[in-house]
């Protein structure tokens, strides 16, 4: 007990004193001001937070997920056809694609995917 009560205590000491000496070595400069503050796409995180924000950028992003997560799910789909019987995965991977499809007509007939309206 008494072994592990000491090594652990080497370790902090070690650990302490290695973040002590990268804090005192580093060069870091902390009297810029664009590097302190965070970046927010683009934004001054200085000025007001109510700013007019572009809704078709919320809407590429939604966009851009949607698609991700398709392939994130079309994937497994394409390896399992050799390891399952292949007629209830395909009336399965159809059904999800048709699905996309659906949503894919619904975002164009909302004209989320014309950058310019």
């Amino acid at each position: 007990m008494n072994l592990l009560l000491s090594m652990s205590m080497i370790i902090i000491l070690i650990s302490n004193i290695f973040m002590i000496l990268s804090m005192i070595l580093s060069k870091k400069s902390f009297m810029d001001r664009e590097k302190n503050s965070p970046f927010e796409c683009g934004f001054d995180p200085k000025s007001s937070a109510r700013l007019p924000f572009s809704l078709h950028f919320f809407l590429i992003t939604v966009i851009f997920l949607i698609f991700d997560i398709e392939i994130a799910l079309i994937f497994p789909f394409i390896v399992s056809f050799n390891l399952v019987n292949i007629i209830p995965l395909t009336k399965i991977s159809f059904f999800f694609l048709i699905m996309l499809l659906i949503g894919l007509y619904h975002e164009w007939n909302q004209n989320m995917l014309n950058w310019t309206s």
